[in-house]
């Protein structure tokens, strides 16, 4: 009896053991949901089997390692991006600091410098037109005057030639030109067509001193007129450079575009500065000419008013010495 009760004694042991031993390898094969199962109402085993359970919950972790390399990539794909950003940042960022008119100029396509050289050179021309004809009208309009101030006590064409002195001058010559056609008319009693005559060269005085006085106004027109449309072609070629470049770079971005649509932009800037001063300075000549082709009007009859004074007073002393 006794042997047979440490055979059972021994046999309930080695099933205990085997029980404790093969408790772990079920809770591994278990689902990760029997594990909180378990926990949440603990089987009635007893409290030996529990602890294995107890200790279950760690075994999902190798579960978690697996799924973690999902968070190291988009951590590095966004510091990739990070690292990126700043250096195409540090790439455009110089560029755009730098993208002065002269910058721009110089970065342009052959072509479009050459339009913008040309423009320069207009609007230099346009203001050295400018500088020159205010003097030119300034001074030829106060010498007129003062002109016209001498003469208009003086009773002849002689009195009125001491008068001005040997000086050069639109006035001087319209009495240059009465005195001639008198001289070379003397012996007709024609004084009508001794005063026609005198009034075609005068006319012929008058349309070679508009000339004169006009010129420069010609080179305003066409500066004022064709510059707009030479920066529009300038600004045209340069797109068309910057479309290709486009298609070559196989990229729509701005900072790509700007430059070259900038520097395009700029011949038509150059145009426009060319041109409004152009158009406002003509307009501005046009009037002032006027007003100084005004004053020649007025010499012109001042001289045809004394030659006929001379006339009538030479045809007077005639009559006199007849009736003498």
């Amino acid at each position: 009896m006794k042997t047979m009760t440490s055979r059972a004694s021994l046999a309930a042991a080695a099933m205990l053991a085997a029980a404790w031993l093969a408790s772990p390898v079920l809770a591994q094969t278990q689902p990760p949901s029997a594990p909180a199962q378990s926990v949440a109402q603990p089987a009635p085993a007893g409290p030996a089997p529990a602890a294995p359970a107890a200790t279950t919950p760690a075994v999902p972790a190798p579960s978690a390692s697996t799924a973690t390399p999902v968070a190291p990539t988009a951590s590095q794909a966004a510091t990739v991006s990070t690292t990126a950003r700043p250096d195409a940042a540090a790439g455009i960022a110089p560029a755009m600091k730098e993208l002065s008119p002269w910058v721009m100029f110089m970065s342009a396509d052959v072509i479009v410098k050459a339009v913008m050289i040309g423009l320069a050179f207009a609007s230099l021309m346009t203001w050295t037109v400018f500088i020159a004809k205010s003097i030119e009208l300034s001074v030829a309009s106060s010498k007129l005057r003062s002109a016209l101030k001498k003469i208009a006590e003086t009773r002849s064409l002689a009195e009125a030639q001491m008068a001005l002195g040997a000086k050069e001058g639109i006035l001087p010559s319209f009495l240059a030109a009465a005195l001639r056609e008198a001289r070379m008319s003397a012996g007709l009693s024609s004084d009508s067509g001794i005063k026609e005559r005198a009034a075609s060269s005068f006319s012929e005085i008058v349309r070679a001193e508009a000339r004169r006085i006009r010129i420069g106004m010609g080179v305003l027109a066409t500066i004022g007129s064709t510059s707009p449309f030479v920066g529009l072609f300038g600004t045209v070629w340069g797109i068309m450079n910057s479309f290709i470049g486009i298609s070559k770079s196989q990229t729509t971005n701005l900072a790509v575009v700007a430059p070259g649509i900038a520097e395009a932009l700029l011949a038509t800037a150059i145009g426009l500065v060319a041109a409004i001063p152009a158009v406002i300075i003509y307009n501005h000549f046009s009037r002032v000419t006027k007003g100084y082709l005004e004053l020649v009007s007025r010499a012109s009859g001042a001289a045809g008013r004394l030659l006929s004074r001379d006339l009538d007073r030479s045809h007077g002393s005639v009559h006199s010495r007849a009736a003498e």
